[in-house]
């Protein structure tokens, strides 16, 4: 999926994630695939539930265990896999070679600590920087965030700074030790839309400048189609479509793909009535202690076949790089 020119950063194959709930065991990742190389941005999608926290999670270590477990596959970064990695090796690894910029910034910031000393710390941990040095390097990188007045701003605590400010530091610190893969778990969220733009072309030109490769997982289509090379797209734990951006936005192949698209509001064809038409996908995903033999998706398709409720497609290629998993395109197979 990378292609030829450069082997994989990151490579995820057949991730598999269980928990144990009072209503059983729940498989909250299901054989998930996909592959990353230096520089490139891969964004990952899907509705709330679908799995997209916990593939970040499980690809820094964190996953809660007991009660949940990464129970089959591999997550490989530059060779080594991470699943078979001890605890003492994932904390070198983690905020040093792979960071992660978290969804809230109030619950991920050490709300006594000011912000100098948080940063200071990551890169004295990793980096071995004297305290000085390490202070000098968290004032540098709040002016890489383009936080005005970093010298004063460094010794302020989370709670001094607005909501922006408070994820540009969660970006500086998750960079301070120019990590090569940045995972961004909804690094927009709560925001209004001019910061939203900002955070982004903040995350554009830090994988610009230092060759980050990103892993966004995000509700926005739209950040998706500008910043995204490639995009996965996720349902009740299942990577139900992969592809290149162009060949997710402009050719869906599977139903539920097509309506998350739908679902961007949009002016109806004429302007001048200035009302966006939204569109909706029927019912919830459903809860993944009780998913059934089919494809997940199936009790809220308007297309699901016979089949669909009793039988798990499986991966199919569309075109080169492009993969999707649906009984339709066998349907289409066989005209």
């Amino acid at each position: 999926m990378t292609g030829d020119a450069e082997p994989a950063l990151l490579d995820v194959a057949d991730l598999q994630v269980e928990f144990r709930t009072r209503n059983g065991l729940a498989q909250v990742l299901d054989s998930i695939s996909f592959s990353l190389s230096r520089g490139e941005t891969l964004g990952i999608v899907g509705e709330s539930g679908c799995g997209k926290s916990m593939t970040a999670l499980s690809i820094m270590g964190l996953v809660p265990q007991p009660p949940g477990r990464i129970a089959g596959g591999t997550i490989r970064f530059n060779g080594e896999d991470l699943v078979q990695a001890s605890e003492a090796r994932m904390r070198e690894i983690r905020g040093n070679d792979i960071s992660m910029i978290f969804q809230e910034p109030m619950t991920s910031l050490n709300p006594v600590y000011s912000i100098g000393n948080q940063i200071a710390e990551t890169v004295m941990l990793h980096q071995g920087l004297s305290r000085k040095d390490a202070w000098d390097r968290a004032i540098e990188m709040l002016k890489a965030v383009h936080i005005p007045a970093p010298e004063k701003r460094v010794r302020e605590y989370p709670h001094q700074l607005s909501g922006g400010m408070r994820q540009r530091a969660m970006i500086a610190m998750a960079v301070a030790c120019q990590p090569r893969v940045l995972i961004a778990d909804e690094p927009t969220t709560a925001l209004d839309v001019t910061v939203q733009a900002q955070v982004f072309d903040l995350l554009y030109e830090l994988r610009e400048t230092t060759g980050t490769a990103i892993v966004l997982i995000t509700h926005d289509m739209g950040a998706i189609a500008e910043l995204a090379d490639r995009v996965a797209v996720m349902y009740a734990g299942r990577m139900i479509e992969s592809g290149s951006v162009e060949q997710i936005l402009d050719s869906p192949q599977h139903p539920y793909t097509s309506r998350l698209i739908a679902c961007v509001p949009h002016l109806e064809a004429n302007p001048s009535l200035k009302r966006s038409v939204l569109a909706e996908i029927p019912g919830v995903v459903p809860a993944l202690t009780e998913l059934g033999a089919g494809c997940a998706f199936a009790p809220r398709c308007p297309e699901r076949l016979p089949r669909c409720g009793s039988d798990k497609p499986r991966v199919r290629d569309v075109k080169s790089g492009h993969q999707a998993s649906c009984w339709l395109l066998s349907q289409e197979e066989a005209v």
